[in-house]
């Protein structure tokens, strides 16, 4: 008898991941394609839909081979990927310009036109997070203004695993958190018809909403040309790649909490009930019932690559040796590279360093970037204890995860032990898990439970504790300080 295998997806800012999961023995296959990162001008984000398709040509091939399976083995395929990212289609499905991704920038005029146009409508209420860098309808108002041949062509507006799921051969559709999280559906999942109006533009008939693990189509003739999966291959919902790597992490009982060092930083915790703060998004758990505020930082390993770039690709294990034999807030730095999402909210924001001397190693440098997205963690924390959540067992994950300084640094900001799931493989093996649950092939969802194995537990240093705690203070005052001289260097920069 040949074994089943469920394949997950996930569409990154820096490539596309494929895992093959059989249910009785975890993940067998993994592979992964780089994607590029276009940034044209300051503060824009954005994927070739093309490259993502590619990818997936390529990985599912890769995949059966070191499975020694055949595409038959395949009996589901769920999606999972970055969130709200916006890819535009025409009529035939097919994009008409490059996707924007979640952390893009360029919209600064037009959060605030539509804002305006928003005062009296309570947004945070209706969607569960305030207007912001990261909602559709600015974005749209953007293209509508800029790029207004490619808004009138527009028949589709999708996420990215959405759009990959759908040129597999599922219909046009957005996944829950999705919507939720573009701000132009409700809490219910119905269309915001103010938030449209907003804009002053026309749209085109948006998708409708589909819960994760709800079988939705199947793969194509095209599909399974392009990919080697078997025609007919069921298709299952997938979901956005912050809520499945939490998910995944074996996040299903209020107060478990993650952290994810990817190119943004994702901060999550599980809540029984809905959490409404302008400083936070809300995003729905894949489980019924269950709710997922969170934050995310723009940046967080994308400075780290940033920095990898500047001193000609100095590799990261070489960079962590030297910081680590730095004194701890020998510098002070702000990761407002690309803007900041939560707390914040302002795009206009940008990055710091402070300090500098002419005895400054770059292993203070790297060190002070590595504190500074701790210290945007810890801001997230303090948010979550506001708002009355009592923060249980904390992972975490992603590719930051390997490097063990950057752990122990996050840890002794936080002051709280991190249980670290170094080898997670990620948004994808959930998503395959959901593709499990909606074929039947999984039967619970807490299958995910002890899933994966911990690495270790990381203990914070009570030593540290009072340096890390006046440099934090430090970094929310150097942060109010420097604001008004970001806007008008953004400014500056955006009118030349």
């Amino acid at each position: 008898m040949s074994e089943r295998y469920l394949l997950g997806v996930d569409v990154g800012s820096s490539g596309v991941k494929a895992v093959l999961v059989e249910p009785g023995r975890g993940v067998v296959a993994s592979a992964t394609r780089e994607v590029a990162l276009y940034s044209d001008h300051p503060g824009w984000a954005e994927a070739d839909t093309d490259e993502w398709w590619r990818a997936l040509g390529e990985l599912v091939p890769e995949l059966l081979r070191a499975a020694s399976a055949t595409s038959r083995d395949v009996v589901a395929v769920a999606v999972s990927g970055m969130v709200p990212a916006v890819v535009l289609s025409d009529g035939r499905g097919q994009p008409l310009r490059r996707a924007i991704l979640q952390n893009d920038a360029r919209a600064t005029v037009e959060i605030h036109e539509v804002g305006e146009r928003l005062a009296g409508v309570d947004v945070l209420a209706r969607t569960g997070s305030v207007l912001s860098q990261q909602s559709v309808a600015p974005t749209v108002a953007w293209l509508a203004r800029h790029e207004p041949a490619v808004w009138a062509a527009t028949v589709t507006l999708q996420g990215s695993y959405d759009w990959l799921a759908t040129a597999l051969g599922a219909p046009a559709h957005v996944e829950q958190n999705w919507a939720l999280e573009s701000g132009l559906y409700g809490l219910d999942g119905v269309v915001l018809d103010e938030v449209l109006a907003a804009t002053g533009v026309d749209w085109p008939t948006l998708a409708p909403v589909v819960a994760p693990g709800t079988p939705l189509g199947e793969v194509s003739a095209a599909g399974a040309a392009h990919t080697g999966l078997a025609a007919g291959t069921p298709l299952v919902v997938g979901g956005a790649d912050h809520v499945l790597s939490a998910y995944g992490a074996g996040l299903v009982v209020p107060g478990d909490c993650l952290v994810k060092l990817g190119g943004a930083g994702d901060i999550l915790c599980v809540s029984d009930h809905v959490v409404l703060d302008p400083q936070l998004y809300l995003d729905r758990h894949p489980m019924p019932g269950l709710w997922l505020p969170n934050g995310c930082m723009a940046t967080s390993g994308s400075i780290l690559r940033w920095e990898q770039a500047l001193l000609g690709g100095v590799d990261l294990t070489t960079l962590d040796a030297e910081a680590d034999a730095s004194a701890p807030g020998a510098l002070l730095a702000l990761p407002y590279f690309l803007g900041e999402k939560t707390p914040l909210h302002d795009p206009n924001l940008r990055g710091a360093l402070v300090g500098l001397h002419l005895g400054t190693t770059r292993g203070d440098v790297h060190r002070a970037l590595l504190e500074a997205i701790a210290y945007g963690f810890r801001a997230h924390t303090e948010v979550f204890a506001a708002d009355g959540l009592v923060v249980g067992t904390t992972r975490v994950t992603n590719g930051g995860s390997r490097s063990r300084l950057w752990r122990q640094i996050l840890a002794d900001v936080l002051e709280r032990d991190l249980v670290s799931i170094v080898d997670h493989p990620g948004a994808s093996f959930a998503a395959a898990v959901l593709a499990g649950l909606g074929t039947g092939v999984i039967e619970d969802w807490s299958y995910v439970v002890g899933a994966l194995p911990v690495a270790e537990v990381i203990t914070p240093r009570r030593s540290l504790a009072s340096t890390y705690r006046e440099r934090y203070a430090q970094y929310q005052e150097l942060g109010s300080l420097t604001t008004d001289i970001s806007h008008q260097l953004a400014r500056s920069n955006r009118d030349n």
